[in-house]
């Protein structure tokens, strides 16, 4: 019995960073637009590849980017809802690690275009397959608002912050896996944030460790989050209740962040899972367009 040849489909790469984990798309292995249906199905963990969000690029160098910067990239990042998002500090480390692994940067610095505005970052010199990214977040900004919010009958201290992506620091109870799937849906969608928000969960433990949990908006509750970080520390900071240089500790690990200058540096790991190669079926899902 003669075999069949196996058709081949397209490639996409898994990385993940403190548990955050996407799917890393490259438009010159699937040069089309993904539809929302498409990037909602490759994130199930049923029955696509599983992810929180996919990253598509690079893209062509961005107009914006300085004149003296020759290697810059633009890049898309999507939430497993088909949402598009401004930034992600995860992702972006992720990103830079996809560049740097498939010959596109070395290790010095270079810029990455986001929805969420231009950021720097950095390939750490190091060996083996985790490497640690530092990733200069840009400044955090404070948004107006009311300083509290009742959610379940709880009062919370809040802070809303931009990343570059929206943010709403909480400070209240304890926080917990629990507390965050319970009140960040009901926070994510509140009237008060017309364009949803991301929500974090924050503790300070001491003016150089802060612990949050957080609840990303458009994918849940997640392990780790690069921008909720920059965002949860800033937050601390304008309290006056931290230093500028910390460590933000989630479930999926930690993040060291310097906040001496406007821009927050963010440095942390970030790890290949594996490389997949997605059948013709699944390609044929992905043509749909955006």
């Amino acid at each position: 019995m003669a075999h069949r040849s196996i058709p081949t489909g397209f490639h996409a790469h898994k990385y993940q960073a403190l548990g955050n984990d996407y799917l890393v798309i490259d438009p010159e292995e699937l040069p089309i637009s993904l539809s929302v249906n498409a990037i909602s199905a490759l994130c199930d963990r049923n029955r696509g590849l599983g992810s929180d969000g996919i990253l598509y690029g690079p893209l062509p160098p961005a107009e914006s980017l300085p004149a003296a910067e020759s290697r810059g990239f633009s890049l898309r990042i999507f939430n497993p809802d088909g949402s598009e998002a401004e930034k992600s500090g995860n992702g972006l480390r992720i990103f830079s690690l996809y560049l740097y692994e498939s010959g596109r940067v070395g290790e010095a610095p270079f810029h990455v275009k986001t929805r969420g505005g231009l950021v720097e970052c950095q390939i750490l010199p190091g060996e083996g397959e985790e490497r640690f990214i530092t990733v200069a977040m840009g400044e955090p900004q404070f948004l107006s608002g009311s300083a509290t919010l009742f959610i379940d009958g709880v009062e919370y201290r809040a802070v809303r912050v931009s990343m570059g992506n929206p943010h709403c620091v909480l400070m209240g109870p304890p926080p917990s896996p629990e507390m965050a799937k319970r009140v960040g849906p009901l926070v994510e969608r509140h009237s008060d944030f017309p364009n949803r928000t991301n929500v974090q969960f924050l503790e300070v433990m001491d003016r150089k460790n802060i612990r949050i949990e957080i609840w990303e908006r458009g994918a849940g509750y997640t392990l780790a989050s690069g921008s909720s970080s920059c965002a949860a520390a800033a937050a601390a900071k304008h309290l006056g209740l931290v230093d500028d240089v910390l460590m933000v500790h989630m479930p999926g690990g930690s993040l060291n962040l310097d906040m001496s200058e406007e821009s927050i540096r963010m440095t942390g790991p970030a790890v290949r899972v594996f490389d997949a190669l997605f059948s013709p079926h699944t390609l044929g899902s992905a043509r749909g367009q955006r």
